[in-house]
């Protein structure tokens, strides 16, 4: 327990100290007008209130990652709290903050067209591929996570398909209408609903005064398969440490927010946020089951074609908060989700009108970029969940990777503490570089050459970066 209250002081302590280093690092002006107040559309350059713009950041990057990602990443052992605070202080919301406020700075430029610009244009054409690719992803995986939870509350008549067929068409009218019509006005419901979830299990932790790990008990590999801590588990907790989801969602509000004052709070603070629910639920599987090998025997011990993340969360909320409680919980558990996958396939449309220079006041060109969207997130719905759960990892990871890079050139160009984004851009680069080499759904080599694979990448991209940094200033 007391490793559980630390890890929570020091989130927000991380907040208050480092989010402020890095807000100076960026250089925050608040007199410089947001896009917002400059160049409103009505549609998606609409002024809103801070609280309100984080409101939406938080539910819209706080999705199936934090918290199946955090059932998933504890079954490695303690590690994972110290990757949790760590990762989301140092590297998540660094990210966050500088790809949020980059984007406010060029007008709310999406995460493809923001990293093109400090890595060129061949990395740009990539990157609205790999982007678009991994919006499309999240749109089906958070589709299949809240229909089979959905099911699960419901009467069996209304099966997870049924419920996907709902869930669907929520996510068309959100990415089709304007920001402030639907979005604006049904995330405070998420919202409350995501609030009471967290609370009611972090009450719950303490009222059944919950067994949690101690860190001082050790950090060694606990995994009942032996998988590697290194990379996998900084894979496994998809957005509860770091995502590069984030910097796909982060435009839609830098096209919204009021100020540049406001920026911390939204994208440092949300981060913060999303790494406390983390830590929750990390906290809730590590202890409910009487211990990490607890929770591993009662995962082992479901059909292998079960949603086992979704099991874990349902039965935890269920008993825990009883029966209307476990119902509020499992439905933020749900908003999570649905406020990720709404926002993905809204983040994929202004991608593609980005690319093609497609002004989306008509609706005409938001149904003519929509439609293929949706085909294709329909298609990728067959697939089983546990596979677009693995590539959704990977992919999400990935993005980050290309975006602190990204962020390393701007603030080098600007002469600011480049070291701050640096740092976690060399470490995520030997992270996804090493799990598609080791990974079973990756390469499958053998530890030692994926080792030296990842190693061999990652030594490559900082020489790159080392070789060209002067070049850069002059672009």
């Amino acid at each position: 327990m007391i490793s559980f209250i630390v890890s929570i002081s020091v989130l927000i302590l991380g907040y208050l100290i480092y989010g402020r280093f890095t807000e100076k690092v960026f250089g925050m002006d608040k007199n410089k007008p947001t896009p917002a107040i400059a160049n409103p559309d009505g549609v998606d350059f609409v002024e809103l209130p801070w609280w309100k713009v984080f409101l939406i950041q938080f539910l819209n990057i706080a999705g199936l990652g934090p918290i199946f990602g955090a059932v998933m990443g504890i079954m490695f052992g303690q590690a994972a709290f110290l990757w949790i605070v760590f990762g989301t202080i140092f590297a998540g919301a660094v990210h966050d903050y500088m790809s949020g406020m980059m984007s406010v700075r060029m007008n709310g430029a999406s995460q493809p067209e923001l990293v093109g610009s400090q890595l060129g244009t061949g990395i740009k054409q990539f990157m609205r591929v790999f982007s678009l690719f991994l919006m499309v992803l999240v749109g089906a995986v958070f589709v299949s996570g809240p229909a089979d939870l959905l099911a699960g509350l419901t009467p069996e008549a209304m099966t997870s398909t049924w419920w996907a067929v709902i869930v669907f068409a929520y996510y068309i009218l959100a990415t089709l209408l304007p920001i402030d019509k639907i979005i604006g006005k049904i995330y405070p419901v998420f919202g409350f609903a995501l609030l009471f979830m967290a609370v009611g299990i972090m009450v719950a932790i303490f009222v059944n005064n919950a067994p949690i790990p101690e860190i001082t008990e050790g950090i060694g590999n606990m995994h009942p398969k032996n998988l590697p801590i290194f990379p996998i588990m900084f894979v496994s907790i998809a957005c509860g440490a770091i995502s590069g989801f984030h910097a796909t969602q982060s435009p839609l509000m830098a096209r919204c927010i009021q100020n540049e004052r406001f920026g911390r709070r939204i994208f440092y603070g949300s981060m913060v946020a999303e790494g406390i629910v983390a830590l929750i639920w990390a906290a809730a599987a590590s202890s409910f089951f009487g211990s990490i090998d607890g929770l591993q025997q009662f995962v082992a011990d479901l059909a292998p074609t079960a949603n086992k993340p979704a099991v874990v969360v349902d039965t935890i909320s269920r008993s825990w908060l009883g029966h209307l409680g476990g119902i509020l919980a499992l439905l933020g558990v749900i908003a999570a989700p649905l406020t990720s996958g709404d926002t993905a396939l809204r983040s994929a449309r202004l991608i593609v009108a980005d690319f093609m220079k497609l002004e989306q006041k008509p609706m005409k060109n938001r149904l003519l970029i929509s439609v293929p969207l949706f085909i294709i997130t329909f298609l990728l719905l067959q697939l089983d969940f546990d596979v677009l759960w693995r590539y959704f990892a990977w992919f999400n990871q990935t993005l980050a990777v290309f975006t602190l890079w990204a962020v390393t050139v701007y603030l080098y160009k600007h002469k600011r503490f480049y070291l701050i984004s640096l740092v976690p851009a060399v470490w995520m680069t030997a992270v996804t570089s090493t799990y598609i080499l080791i990974a079973p759904e990756g390469l499958h080599l053998s530890t030692t050459l994926a080792y030296l694979g990842g190693g061999i990448v990652t030594l490559a991209a900082l020489s790159l970066f080392w070789w060209k940094r002067n070049q850069f200033v002059n672009t």
